[in-house]
């Protein structure tokens, strides 16, 4: 990844950002209005509770935080299909998103999987 070292996090907050970026440029009426709320909502929870995951003192507690994220990942991408269904902002943006999305969930899918079989 371009030599820098892996980072979640930062990969979860350049996701929200992107999708912030894009959400910007949607027409000013109900749907886009309402999809773009909604998709920065789903978008930039998924970072903010990567953070409070991050901050966990259990197993336990980090699995439920993981469990939002990986909820918010999935009706982001929802959210992109949507989109593009709709023709709403950049397509190479929301293509990148998406496959972002999909990433990105497979990565916490297998994060809280790994901890559940983690022997206490």
């Amino acid at each position: 990844m371009d030599g820098k070292q892996y980072d979640l996090e930062d990969r979860l907050v350049e996701f929200a950002a992107n999708t912030i970026r894009m959400s910007r440029k949607f027409p000013s009426d109900f749907t886009g209005n309402h999809l773009g709320g909604q998709i920065i909502r789903s978008s930039s929870s998924t970072a903010l509770n990567f953070g409070e995951a991050q901050g966990t003192s259990t197993d336990k507690d980090y699995i439920s935080k993981a469990a939002i994220v990986l909820k918010e990942l999935k009706e982001t991408r929802v959210n992109l299909k949507i989109l593009s269904k709709l023709e709403y902002g950049d397509k190479d943006l929301r293509e990148q998103l998406l496959d972002e999305a999909e990433q990105l969930i497979k990565i916490i899918a297998t994060i809280i999987k790994n901890k559940k079989s983690k022997p206490y």
